[in-house]
């Protein structure tokens, strides 16, 4: 089912600023869902249309004759990305063909977004497309995949304009901050919260009265992630949802790159340090495999994973990778620290915190 599907685009891609409408950022990141990880080229992706408006929870078949409408605005909207010595000003389709007797469209993208879509290795944000097709705001879509991009770090912080940009408000668009907080934050606060894998409140910057920026706290939301916390520890049991089983899929992939008997929890703990990167995992242990006196395995994966350990070149393999001290771990405490069950509401603030204003 298309709600399975993973959304996989590079940070650099993820932080442009773009306005899109509901309809449409749903379209893009559904086609985007059908790129697979290994794939060298876009293809010519097919999209049966009542896969799509079930997927946005559309009965209404008259609804159906409006997507050529939809896709033409769509190709009219140019994503800009800067680069070093240059401005890419670029659609999202190249292409898009309905074909109404058999009820699909075949969608291209624009090549020029193959090393923002394709053969990512690092730097990227991936998400279920399950998690943004339940929030109603347009808004709360680009919301959560800024949120989502920064959950690894625990926090971000936006200038004001920047953040306006990034979830598409123009300055006509709720221009004092007093109206958009309660029509677009606190909106997307709830919905994020309420119906997402990750939970956040926000603190307020103010330059002598004016809020200037927003400084985002990003965790985990336990609550809704309960379930699949509960199948790491015990992978036999039944998985109650296809989001579940997909988790589960890639929790026991990474216990298969081990030699060692690792616990799901632990493969779970290796798995979010390496942002859901497979490949990343693979690369590391194959370092662990030449590298002696390694105590604690997971331990030392979470460490090279962040610190990106690297086998030295024209040297003998002897454990020494960028000149890090290898460590003991206590595994509890780390995991702990990764999943920030280690924080009290008053630690995820922070003491220089204390005087902003928490939601």
């Amino acid at each position: 089912m298309l709600k399975d599907n993973v959304v996989t685009k590079s940070n650099d891609l993820n932080l442009r600023a773009y306005q899109l409408n509901k309809t449409e950022q749903l379209l893009v990141l559904t086609i985007a869902s059908m790129v697979q990880p290994q794939d060298q080229d876009f293809k010519t992706y097919k999209l049966y249309v009542k896969d799509f408006m079930d997927l946005i929870d559309v009965s209404d078949k008259s609804k159906y004759v409006e997507l050529p409408k939809i896709t033409k605005s769509l190709m009219m909207k140019v994503i800009e990305i800067k680069k070093t010595h240059s401005l890419l000003q670029v659609a999202w389709f190249s292409s898009v063909e309905h074909i109404p007797g058999e009820g699909l469209i075949e969608v291209e993208f624009s090549p020029k977004l193959k090393p923002y879509l394709l053969n990512l290795k690092d730097n990227f944000v991936t998400y279920s497309l399950n998690q943004v097709t339940k929030l109603s705001s347009k808004y709360s879509i680009r919301f959560y995949e800024l949120l989502k991009q920064f959950q690894f770090k625990k926090t971000v912080q936006f200038e004001m304009n920047e953040f306006r940009n990034l979830v598409g408000l123009d300055d006509s668009i709720y221009p004092r901050y007093s109206n958009m907080k309660p029509k677009v934050l606190l909106v997307a606060q709830k919905e994020i919260n309420n119906k997402t894998d990750i939970f956040f409140k926000f603190e307020e910057i103010k330059t002598g009265r004016k809020v200037t920026s927003l400084r985002f706290y990003i965790n985990t939301n336990k609550t809704k992630n309960k379930a699949v916390e509960e199948a790491c520890v015990a992978l036999e049991g039944k998985c109650t949802n296809e989001e579940e089983k997909h988790f589960i899929e890639l929790i026991n992939e990474v216990k298969s790159i081990f030699k060692e008997n690792i616990k799901g929890s632990e493969a779970k703990s290796i798995l979010d340090t390496a942002k859901g990167n497979i490949n990343i995992i693979k690369e590391k242990y194959e370092i662990a495999k030449v590298t002696p006196g390694i105590k604690g395995i997971v331990g030392w994966m979470c460490d090279a994973i962040k610190r990106d350990y690297q086998q030295l070149k024209g040297k003998a393999q002897n454990g020494s990778f960028n000149d890090y001290e290898q460590r003991e771990y206590d595994f509890d405490e780390l995991e702990r620290k990764l999943l920030g069950w280690d924080k009290t509401k008053e630690d995820e603030v922070g003491e220089e915190y204390q005087q902003g204003t928490i939601r």
